[in-house]
């Protein structure tokens, strides 16, 4: 009897993985075509959310209304495992979703409302996307310009820390090994401070100038 139940919950939850599945695929054909260009970790993380959603409602009508929404997020989880990701792994990206998925008003984030509410057929995830498309802070262009910037830091510093080692190297010959190295931990330092702060400035001119815009 223990044994039957337990092949029964397994059933269920392959039942809502693969329809999950068959809801995300229709889905992405629409997203795809709209050629959105949002950050990648954005992207990822509302369609999960959206997923959420979907999984809720699969399990509100399918028995379990009151542990539908944790067990939607254990079945992520699970969904997550089978696609090739590592448990630890999986466990933190569930742990982070169920964070973002209340807002500070404690209701549920747009993605997980909309997925929960979505229909077979709809445009529900495109709706989700179309709502932050403006949004200069999950942008594409806003990423790559920090993956760039990440690079120029890692980069420039290294090669601003040797060229401060090279100029007391050659201009000052008497200096000790600790002051050299001292003086080129020092120049690669100062280096990605003020690129830090000028990809900040640019980043807080960029988002007041599109909040402006919105508003």
């Amino acid at each position: 009897m223990e044994e039957s139940m337990v092949d029964q919950e397994v059933d269920v939850v392959d039942n809502c993985i693969q329809h999950a599945k068959e809801r995300l695929n229709e889905q992405m054909t629409q997203v795809k075509s709209k050629n959105y260009d949002f950050a990648p970790q954005f992207k990822e993380m509302t369609i999960q959310l959206y997923l959420v959603g979907v999984m809720w409602r699969y399990y509100e009508t399918h028995g379990s209304p009151e542990t539908a929404r944790d067990k939607a997020f254990e079945t992520l989880g699970t969904m997550m495992i089978r696609d090739g990701i590592k448990p630890k792994r999986a466990q933190t990206q569930v742990d982070f979703l169920k964070k973002m998925a209340k807002l500070e008003d404690d209701d549920d984030a747009l993605a997980i409302a909309i997925g929960h509410e979505s229909e077979a057929g709809d445009e529900s995830l495109v709706d989700i996307f179309d709502h932050y498309i403006d949004e200069v802070r999950v942008s594409g262009a806003l990423w790559r310009h920090y993956d760039f910037g990440k690079k120029i830091i890692l980069f420039g510093g290294l090669l601003m820390g040797f060229v401060g080692v090279w100029f007391v190297t050659i201009f000052m010959p008497e200096s000790s090994d600790i002051f050299i190295l001292a003086f080129g931990l020092l120049t690669a330092f100062l280096f990605v401070v003020s690129v830090s702060l000028i990809g900040l400035l640019i980043y807080r001119i960029r988002f007041r100038k599109s909040k402006g815009s919105s508003a």
